[in-house]
Formats: C-alpha cells, sequence, structure tokens
C-alpha cells in the first residue's frame, strides 16, 4: 500500500504538510478538526498537493524536504505539479482523440 505526501492550503493562506497511507481519511480527519493541532487552529480550505511513495520511509524524507521550503517555494511546488498535470492531460487527449 503506497504512502502519500500531501499539502492542505489553510485559512490564512498558510501550508500544512504531513504524510499517510490513506488520504481520504486523513483528510477527512484535518476537515473535522481532528487531524493535526495545525489544522484545527488553521482551518484547511483545500488539499493542493499529493505525491505518492512506495515506503513510509520515502514518504518520511519528502515530507520533510517540503516542509523546509519556503512559503514562496511551496507556492512554486504546487504551480510546477498542476503544470505537468494539465500537460499530461493534453496528451492523454491527444492520444485518445488518436485512437478514434
Amino acid at each position: 500500500m503506497p504512502y502519500y505526501v500531501y499539502m492542505i492550503l489553510c485559512e490564512g493562506n498558510s501550508f500544512y504538510t504531513g504524510y499517510t497511507k490513506n488520504l481520504d481519511s486523513r483528510i477527512r480527519l484535518h476537515k473535522n478538526g481532528k487531524g493535526a493541532r495545525y489544522t484545527k487552529m488553521h482551518k484547511p480550505k483545500k488539499l493542493v498537493h499529493v505525491e505518492e511513495f512506495h515506503s513510509r520511509a520515502e514518504a518520511m524524507k519528502r515530507e520533510k524536504k517540503i516542509k523546509k521550503l519556503n512559503h514562496r517555494q511551496k507556492r512554486e511546488l504546487i504551480k510546477i505539479r498542476i503544470r505537468a498535470t494539465q500537460h499530461t492531460r493534453k496528451r492523454k487527449a491527444c492520444y485518445d482523440s488518436e485512437q478514434m
């Protein structure tokens, strides 16, 4: 079962970063004020970034690296991920239309 590193945009435009095995359950806990002390005080607005890893050790290392980034660097990481996702969707759409 994979591990996930995630970032949540919170009220006040701050970010919370964590890792988990069950992303859906963990996000629900944060939204209900039971996920972490930080998200209890800084209400989560939305999930903005997710990365998947094969092991807990890999996820923990990545979480630690992301937590060391400043706010601007975290925003850049999110932008890069969004661009990559959009590019992948466009390529898939082109491939799908060629198959018809």
